[in-house]
């Protein structure tokens, strides 16, 4: 059933999107003006991604294969197929009315009408799919069925749902995110670019934990942790408020101290080596709460971050910065205090990459972040990670890092209950139930 899990991925999506727009929308209600570029990058996104991708491989596979198993099928996957049928011409219309908006505030009132239909079909659609759809194909389709369809969805030489289209999916949503208002998104007057290099994975270990305690005062926050991070992973840390995930992270990066145990980075014992040592040994950390220098520009902030780097090699970085993030760029020289929580969540990884990490330790990226703004952080992490990069990533959102994670693990009261891989641990009944709301 790995096709649920994508189709629902996408949901989530496609969810964030219609939020987006049913907020965009209010501003037009109010008075404001239609962006064109910003809605052009929305609507470029729904045509490429919903109408040419994910609704046909829908019909082809999981609606028809459901039509065959199941009689009572039929009624609601003739209303959804109308619907995908429907989606072009949907879209055709809004851009239309976007057009129009230009001209005159009537048209422009129009054109928010015309969104909250939009918005509210879709919403509607997506209900019908993970209440109707969905329980009824777990419940009636074979196990053949299970095989042909997650093949169909799984499939990476796949030219409309490989790994090619995921990565040009990443880069519209990345547009959208980087155009849109402060309020809901970057605030940006350019979009940048996403798109990473390729890098290869090594199963090296480049960070071993072993019987890891520490303290504040009295109180024991770790444990006797074990954990284990190879080369070009992607590892996440999941567990409650309190247990433990923010001071394992601080002990990593040398500012908590360890009562126990041992850390080891790229097989070198650094478990009494001071902060600024593991920072040059490549040991780069994103805080929670961003923790930006708020009265230094955001150009100072990405200069602190190369500190320990060659000077001939911090013109070059900060450039890959300004291409991933133009805001950045287009206020380089404001006291970063100024920026909005999303911006400032950008700065914060960006200036974490200006030291080179061997390995990134990213602390609750997302908290706090509108909808758009959380799958625009985790769209940065995928693409970083296919670059190689080593990651560890403790994240409040169990469920968006598990499903993007190699492997991971849960933490309770200090020590690690679960581990396994991303996807293991999205099926755990355990893990549901405590950290997924399921």
């Amino acid at each position: 059933m790995e096709a649920l899990r994508i189709i629902g991925d996408e949901h989530r999506n496609l969810w964030r999107i219609a939020v987006t727009l049913d907020q965009l929308r209010g501003e037009i209600e109010d008075g404001g003006h239609a962006d064109r570029r910003l809605f052009d990058a929305i609507f470029d996104y729904l045509d490429n991604f919903v109408d040419r991708l994910h609704h046909p491989k829908e019909d082809d596979f999981l609606f028809r294969l459901l039509r065959a198993r199941s009689a009572e099928a039929a009624a609601v996957l003739d209303r959804l197929q109308d619907d995908h049928r429907a989606g072009p011409d949907n879209l055709k219309a809004l851009r239309a009315a976007l057009a129009a908006a230009a001209n005159s505030p009537a048209a422009g009132q129009e054109f928010a009408a015309a969104l909250k239909r939009y918005t509210d079909g879709l919403k509607a659609h997506i209900r019908s799919e993970e209440k109707d759809v969905m329980p009824l194909a777990r419940t009636v389709l074979t196990d053949a069925d299970w095989a042909e369809i997650d093949a169909a969805f799984a499939d990476n030489s796949d030219p409309l749902f490989g790994a090619s289209a995921q990565a040009e999916f990443r880069e519209l949503f990345h547009r959208i995110a980087s155009l849109a208002p402060e309020s809901i998104g970057l605030g940006g007057q350019t979009a940048g670019e996403l798109t990473p290099g390729a890098g290869p994975a090594h199963a090296d270990v480049v960070l071993s934990i072993r019987g890891l305690e520490s303290s504040y005062g009295r109180i024991k926050a770790l444990r006797g942790i074990d954990l284990e991070i190879r080369k070009g992973e992607l590892v996440a840390l999941v567990g409650a408020n309190g247990a433990g995930k923010t001071t394992l992270l601080r002990a990593i990066s040398g500012v908590q101290p360890v009562g126990a145990g041992e850390i080891r980075f790229a097989g070198e014992d650094i478990t009494k080596l001071r902060a600024d040592l593991r920072m040059r040994k490549g040991i780069c950390q994103s805080p929670e709460g961003r923790q930006v220098f708020g009265p230094l520009s955001i150009e100072d902030n990405l200069r602190l971050g190369a500190y320990t780097q060659p000077k001939a090699q911090v013109e070059g970085d900060l450039e890959r910065i300004w291409a991933m993030f133009p805001i950045l760029k287009e206020k380089r020289a404001l006291p970063a205090g100024t920026l909005s929580g999303g911006q400032q969540q950008m700065l914060a990884i960006g200036r974490a990459l200006m030291g080179r990490p061997k390995l990134l330790l990213l602390d609750e990226p997302s908290m706090g972040l509108a909808p758009l703004l959380v799958e625009e952080v985790f769209n940065v992490v995928k693409s970083l990670k296919a670059q190689g990069m080593t990651i560890f990533l403790v994240e409040q959102n169990a469920f968006a890092a598990l499903a993007i994670a190699d492997r991971g693990y849960v933490l309770e009261t200090g020590q690690t209950t679960i581990t396994g891989s991303g996807r293991e641990l999205l099926e755990n009944e355990d893990v549901k139930a405590a950290y997924l709301g399921m």
